[in-house]
């Protein structure tokens, strides 16, 4: 599918593309947790979100309450695959987002910083926009009302006299 009639690229660099960003790279493996926060602030989310991928696993767990694919890691991932029309599918991003999280993490932080590079360019046409309103009628003159209310229904003719001489 495309959007806006253009037509869905890739990501701008692999899942395992490191070698592409020592920096990335290296920022993903000392403290991944901190480039997960960059990510979700930088794709204009809460920079808290990714905790719930670090937190929320063990309090579930500890309620009895399973869970195994990370919810913000996902969300984010989907997410920008929809705002930049990037392909994949919904089944890759669990996948991706269960055995591979940091990498992940890594692959969207080099997508955002080539994003913000090369920014998405929209060109819109300025059309003049034409008010389309009726034409003003000039409204006949109000009718004049009695002043007294007219009887309705039935009304008795006054009696008539015939005098005669």
């Amino acid at each position: 599918m495309a959007i806006a009639g253009k037509p869905l690229t890739d990501w701008d660099s692999d899942v395992l593309g490191c070698c592409q960003d020592m920096k990335t790279c290296c920022y993903g493996f000392w403290c991944c947790p901190c480039l997960a926060c960059t990510v979700s602030g930088n794709f204009g989310e809460n920079s808290c979100l990714p905790l719930c991928d670090i937190c929320g696993p063990g309090i579930l767990a500890a309620c009895g309450i399973p869970i195994c694919v990370p919810p913000a890691v996902l969300s984010l991932r989907a997410g920008m695959r929809n705002r930049y029309g990037i392909k994949g599918s919904l089944c890759k991003d669990i996948v991706l987002s269960c055995f591979c999280e940091w990498c992940s993490w890594c692959q969207m932080h080099r997508e955002l910083k080539h994003r913000k590079k090369n920014p998405t360019v929209i060109t819109m046409q300025n059309n003049p926009v034409v008010s389309m309103q009726p034409i003003p009628t000039v409204q006949p003159a109000m009718m004049m009302m009695p002043a007294q209310p007219v009887a309705t229904g039935f009304m008795s003719q006054p009696t008539v006299v015939i005098q005669t001489k």
